[in-house]
């Protein structure tokens, strides 16, 4: 473990303490409605081979940083996808035929007559469509053939042919364009405007935030399940969360807000150095987006526009940002999977854990975040080996 722990191998490569920090209960409410969280946990966890993830304690790598406690949420095994997005992205593509089927015969449509596959004949005719690096359109598919309705994914030029090939393997069509992640959602937007598609999207913009606000409230089944397998034990005192577009953050940010009000929880956004959106939003204090230039092989990660609810919630909730480079991810990824740990890890369920041990390695930046003995820190392993071909290169070295 030394080995991998060494210094002059970690990087932070930009610190942000977020000088308008300020905990609003009426802000967080106003944009992921306690509401919508239950309705979501109660339709979740009535599927079929729903169980919850695991909370593991990372002991030894504990010891080496000196704190008091680490957990670490594993959604290696969520619905067999192999990535929390499954929570979101499935449960969007239910709520959207949910609210198509009231529309078309009326207010007596239930979610439990959708899932017993009632109502086939109409849903067969509803296309859903997505851009995605990876896990949400993986998400999106599989609420597609689980529902019933047809699929339509755009995939950027740098996305894995392993992980199109998980698509396709769900009956989505997958459509590859040039350019980047934000290019790619882009003419997913045009494309569905002109087809009659319906977009399914975790990332919200002006004029778009019914279906990611219920895919936030998804992701929210994670932290639900984390109370009780904590039990009685102290809530965590640090909760490292990958950026992305902002929404996976601001929702868990969101729900512990709420449950834990009192307890001071300090919350740390950790980006890829080449998809700053939310630091450099942080920054300008308002939304700002950042232009990939490179991608990182936090595929998951590489998001140059910051979602809007997610930003909302964000921008005053939000303690640190920190940014990170790929150099520490392929060792922290063979770290878990070794180590007597044998935790699957994909590339960017490590980001948190990579932000947390570089944050360790700075005396300055650990001061200012109060990391400390006494610290509980709460990650999250956002998703397994969705690539099995890539993860294997490189757990195998």
């Amino acid at each position: 473990m030394k080995s991998i722990l060494q210094k002059d191998l970690w990087s932070i490569t930009s610190f942000l303490e977020n000088k308008n920090y300020k905990f609003n209960k009426e802000n967080i409410l106003t944009q992921l409605p306690e509401k919508f969280i239950d309705e979501a946990i109660e339709a979740i966890s009535s599927w079929d081979n729903y169980a919850p993830t695991p909370l593991i304690k990372l002991n030894k790598l504990n010891d080496e940083l000196k704190l008091k406690n680490i957990y670490y949420k594993d959604e290696s095994s969520r619905f067999g996808l192999g990535s929390f997005k499954a929570l979101g992205g499935t449960y969007g593509v239910l709520k959207f035929i949910h609210h198509a089927l009231k529309k078309e015969i009326g207010d007596e449509v239930s979610m439990k007559d959708i899932h017993a596959g009632k109502y086939s004949e109409q849903i067969s005719k509803y296309t859903v469509t997505t851009a995605t690096d990876g896990n949400h359109g993986r998400s999106v598919a599989f609420g597609a053939k689980l529902f019933g309705c047809k699929c339509q994914i755009y995939i950027h030029s740098e996305v894995s042919s392993g992980r199109q090939k998980a698509m396709e393997d769900l009956e989505a069509t997958v459509n590859r364009v040039s350019g980047n992640y934000d290019e790619s959602l882009q003419i997913c937007i045009e494309d569905a405007g002109k087809n009659n598609w319906y977009v399914i999207s975790d990332t919200s913009y002006e004029g778009y935030t019914k279906y990611p606000r219920y895919i936030m409230a998804g992701y929210n089944v994670m932290a639900e399940e984390i109370v009780p397998q904590i039990k009685d034990r102290p809530p965590p005192t640090h909760v490292f969360l990958q950026g992305g577009v902002g929404s996976f953050p601001g929702a868990i940010c969101g729900y512990f807000w709420e449950k834990f009000p009192g307890n001071n929880i300090k919350f740390v956004v950790v980006e890829s150095e080449h998809a700053p959106c939310l630091i450099r939003s942080a920054q300008n204090n308002q939304m700002t987006s950042v232009s990939i230039k490179q991608e990182t092989m936090m595929a998951g990660l590489s998001c140059g526009e910051p979602s809007l609810l997610g930003w909302e919630i964000l921008k005053s909730g939000t303690d640190d940002f920190i940014t990170i480079n790929d150099s520490s991810i392929p060792g922290l990824m063979r770290l878990l999977a070794k180590n007597n740990l044998k935790i699957e890890a994909g590339e960017s369920s490590v980001a948190g854990l990579a932000g947390l041990i570089e944050s360790m390695e700075d005396q300055k930046i650990a001061e200012a975040m109060e990391l400390d003995k006494e610290s509980i820190v709460l990650l999250f392993g956002t998703e397994g080996a969705t690539d099995p071909e890539i993860y294997s290169s490189i757990v195998s070295v």
